[in-house]
């Protein structure tokens, strides 16, 4: 339910979008019913089809370009941009498309695509339009406003209230506010004890029992070391997480902010790799993943052959991992240690000089070749090629508790590699995993496929150097 109340503007919009784009292939076809039949009999499409298709094709355009994120009372410059250049990119890919046929001059190629173009920017943005200005209305009446709560009981936290219940195009009904040091409100503040709905420590429960969509951090100036552990507590990707900035981060540029209408706001871990890329990632995953499977397959027989016969027990060694937003699943590795090398000691930390490691498993992790039935994960979608490395349940539930926003690195696919693999060693204690969660948040804090390509990269270089361990 919550879900879909965070997306019912998505779903509203599209099916808009897609009935729009429907209409005008109609429309446009009445103009041009001689070039349009010719197309369509080049594809082997009717008039029903090729309208269908065509729609569909404009609406996997305009999810790649990431005009269907963050639609809730979005600015409609903003829309207006979105639309243009979705539309741009769009109509020059039908360009090259239908330049394939020699029957219809360039010249009206041109003419066709300009004015195709034209007809499905002007009815989308205005659709746009419409749409945001009639929500913006509903907004301003306290109608569709989204569920929040504020972290904070000072004043910081009174004037946030106060600003969101006098302009309610901030489109945000308030609540109550979560305590943060367990005490009570500010006296000088305002707020009364009853407007309290819960402490910290009980948020996520107060999520779930009152449908919260959206959470924004007031905290007074002088708290700022409080902000890494509500951060810490407030992780459920279902929920926007703002932060209203003090002046010191306004002036100082640390801190981007966006601004909804004049309230100045920073969205705490957005999410910084558009889909576009997204996809280009996942495909890439796929196509690498499988040529290498299959080219290198006889070579990884021999090696599984020769795992089972350097010591007892099998070839492929199978662990449960949490995966991303702590799904667990199954990962595979050569088997570098002992069979059973953990029977009695329970989850513990490989260390340097292993000696449960085989003299076979020493060379397999010095080049890294145990990694490579990973690509099984990450042709099944469990993992990526890059990205933070998957941790036990054990091991995740204990860093949980001891180390700030480790459960973050959840917000993604883990990888075979990724930037604290290339940037750290090997973990053999707390400390260790430490440092590497700084080097796996900043991963996720500017994915990109420019960074992907840089780890990916200098992770082939450390299995050159025979680096690994």
């Amino acid at each position: 339910m919550l879900k879909l109340k965070r997306y019912r503007e998505v779903i509203f919009t599209s099916i808009l979008d897609f009935l729009i784009i429907l209409a005008s292939w109609f429309v446009f076809h009445s103009f041009y019913p001689n070039t349009m039949n010719i197309l369509m009999q080049d594809f082997n499409l009717d008039f029903i089809s090729g309208g269908l298709l065509v729609s569909l094709y404009w609406m996997v355009i305009f999810v790649v370009m990431g005009s269907y994120k963050k639609l809730y009372l979005v600015s409609r410059l903003d829309e207006f941009i979105k639309v243009l250049k979705a539309s741009l990119l769009g109509s020059l890919i039908l360009f090259f498309i239908i330049n394939v046929n020699e029957r219809i001059s360039i010249s009206d190629q041109r003419v066709i695509i300009i004015a195709y173009w034209a007809t499905i920017f002007m009815l989308l943005a205005l659709n746009r339009f419409v749409v945001r200005t009639v929500q913006r209305y509903y907004a301003q009446q306290g109608k569709g406003l989204h569920r929040t709560i504020i972290v904070g009981t000072g004043q910081t936290a009174k004037v946030a209230y106060d600003d969101l219940n006098r302009n309610k195009t901030l489109g945000m009904q308030v609540l109550g506010f979560i305590q943060v040091n367990g005490k009570a409100p500010d006296p000088d503040s305002g707020i009364e004890q009853e407007e309290v709905i819960g402490r910290l420590n009980d948020i996520e429960s107060i999520i779930q029992d009152r449908q919260v969509q959206d959470i924004l951090v007031a905290l007074e100036p002088d708290r700022r070391q409080d902000l890494v552990e509500v951060i810490s507590k407030v992780d459920s990707p279902d929920v926007s997480l703002k932060l209203l900035p003090d002046f010191y981060q306004l002036v100082s540029g640390l801190s981007k902010t966006n601004q909804i209408f004049g309230m100045p706001l920073v969205e705490i871990s957005p999410e910084p790799m558009p889909l576009w890329e997204k996809t280009i990632k996942r495909a890439f995953d796929i196509l690498v993943s499988a040529v290498v499977l299959v080219l290198t397959f006889p070579f990884l027989v021999m090696i599984g052959l020769a795992v089972r016969l350097s010591s007892p027990g099998p070839a492929i060694y199978r662990q449960e991992r949490v995966g991303r937003n702590g799904r667990l699943f199954t990962i595979y590795k050569y088997r570098t240690m002992l069979n059973d090398a953990e029977r009695h000691s329970g989850p513990t930390w490989a260390t340097k000089d292993d000696p449960r490691v085989t003299g076979l498993g020493y060379w397999l992790r010095k080049l890294r070749i145990d990694e490579v039935p990973q690509l099984l994960n990450v042709l099944k979608g469990d993992m990526s090629l890059v990205g933070p490395r998957p941790e036990r349940p054990h091991f995740v539930e204990q860093f949980s508790q001891q180390i700030p926003l480790y459960t973050r690195r959840l917000r993604v696919r883990p990888g075979i590699t990724g930037w604290a693999q290339v940037k750290w060693k090997y973990d053999t204690s707390l400390d260790d995993v430490k440092e590497k969660t700084k080097f796996d948040l900043f991963y996720i804090e500017n994915a990109s496929l420019r960074m992907d390509a840089k780890i990916l990269i200098n992770t082939v270089i450390t299995i050159l150097k025979g680096k690994g361990q």
